[in-house]
């Protein structure tokens, strides 16, 4: 009720001013402006379920679900929404297909996987990606200090990015030697963040481990022990050194470089340029059920990956996250990242206006092509047991990324005036090809197979 409450009080302001001022003219001037406020050029559709429950976890990227709520854009769809923190991702996942969630926050892999035979299967559709980029690779300070000698720095010393893992390599080899596994964490097996980190790894020669469909720990003959942790838990498990690095989104990152514990060594920008990361989901079911809900749900989060996307709204953006009910980080830590910046090694804080894509680059779009890639790792590292028919890739992606229900809701946004129609992507679902790596390798997603082979690390087709 936020909004509305605004703009009435704006109302009564406005009000007040043409009492004061009087004037016939001046007060049909004064009320119709005021009266053209409040409308709202929202065209609300036939909701079925106006009120929901959506869950998230405590990161930055959840911005969209915290700006939809706080700026009004859910109401305006004549929607009510709780949105609720999660605890882990697993928990996510079982209360949306439960259906104690209406919807959720949740990793790209997790609806794909769900569809595609590894894990908890369900039908699970999304018709809105949340963003682009936003995690990073950290790693304690005790590694940092063994690995910098192995970085290549610029003519003021300073490290040269992107960090390749090779200068991870020599000290994988000292842990070896001295008898201790080298040990790092991700926050899911179907995380963005664990493909992410096995790509850096691979690129460089480093093997992270194969899962069978006999063992899913992910670990069959690895120089590097991948493990589970929840996002907000990264830094405590670092410090503790349970483990030695990790790959997750932020705040987290910038977490250990303000407590002193870690350093962020690359992030997955450098990793994969605009790469796709979180997404909006809901059950099959739901959105069968619910059609027009799932309309103005997806309408709302546009309209807040494009408020997100204007650099003077990020402070306020980042004042919202900081709340308890949200990220709960301090804003100093979340504006690190959210305002255009991303700090390395203490002092060293770079220029990074891409880190955090809400909107831009048709980053709200379910690509196919996005959630091919997925499809292609979890094959290259064993979640997929048995090899598939190139065309099984395009066909079960088809099945849960829901550009459908984008393209209805941005036609009616473009109606509105609410965005340019010029932001609506002329697409079959695919993106170009693209050679935007770490190693330079190129992504073509109508060609799955020929991709998963051109790996040296990894099963092949």
């Amino acid at each position: 009720m936020k909004s509305l409450l605004t703009k009435l009080s704006l109302f009564a302001s406005a009000t007040l001013l043409m009492l004061a001022c009087g004037g016939k003219d001046a007060k049909k001037a004064v009320t119709e402006s005021a009266t053209e406020d409040i409308a709202s050029k929202t065209k609300q559709l036939d909701i079925e379920k106006p009120q929901l429950t959506f869950g998230f976890i405590k990161l930055t990227d959840m911005a969209p679900l915290a700006i939809a709520k706080e700026k009004g854009f859910f109401e305006d769809e004549g929607l009510f929404v709780s949105v609720e923190a999660q605890s882990n991702w697993k928990n996510v996942l079982d209360r949306v297909i439960d259906g104690q969630l209406d919807g959720s926050h949740m990793l790209a892999g997790q609806p794909i996987a769900a569809g595609a035979g590894f894990g908890r299967q369900a039908e699970l559709v999304t018709p809105f990606s949340m963003d682009l980029n936003g995690n990073g690779i950290t790693v304690s300070n005790d590694v940092w200090s063994k690995m910098k000698p192995n970085v290549p720095k610029d003519e003021d010393g300073k490290p040269i990015h992107p960090i390749k893992a090779e200068s991870l390599k020599p000290v994988i080899t000292e842990y070896k030697n001295s008898g201790k596994p080298f040990k790092m964490g991700m926050v899911f097996p179907v995380s963005t963040h664990n493909y992410e980190i096995r790509y850096w790894l691979a690129a460089a020669g480093i093997h992270p481990g194969m899962y069978t469909a006999d063992n899913v720990q992910g670990q069959i003959d690895a120089e590097v022990l991948l493990s589970v942790t929840p996002p907000p838990q990264m830094p405590a498990t670092l410090e503790s050194g349970t483990i030695y690095g990790y790959c997750v989104g932020e705040p987290w990152n910038q977490q250990a470089v303000f407590k002193g514990i870690g350093v962020p060594v690359t992030t997955n920008y450098d990793i994969w340029k605009n790469n796709p990361e979180k997404v909006f989901v809901m059950t099959k079911k739901f959105v069968d059920e619910n059609p027009n809900t799932a309309i103005a749900v997806t309408k709302a989060l546009i309209r807040a990956g494009k408020w997100l996307d204007e650099p003077a709204n990020r402070p306020e953006a980042v004042k919202i996250l900081s709340m308890s009910q949200y990220v709960g980080a301090p804003e100093e830590v979340l504006a690190n990242s959210m305002t255009g910046t991303f700090e390395f090694e203490k002092g060293d804080k770079r220029d990074m206006p891409d880190f955090n894509v809400f909107y831009k680059y048709n980053a709200t779009y379910p690509f196919y092509s996005d959630g091919i890639w997925f499809l292609t790792q979890m094959r290259r590292w064993g979640q997929i047991p048995e090899t598939k028919p190139a065309d099984w890739y395009g066909t079960t992606i088809k099945d849960i990324y829901r550009p459908d229900i984008w393209k209805k809701a941005a036609d009616l946004l473009v109606a509105e005036g609410q965005i340019p129609a010029s932001d609506i992507p002329d697409t079959d679902g695919y993106k170009d090809v693209t050679s935007d790596f770490i190693d330079g390798t190129s992504f073509d997603a109508k060609d799955p197979i020929g991709y998963i082979n051109s790996f040296s690390i990894g099963n092949k087709d």
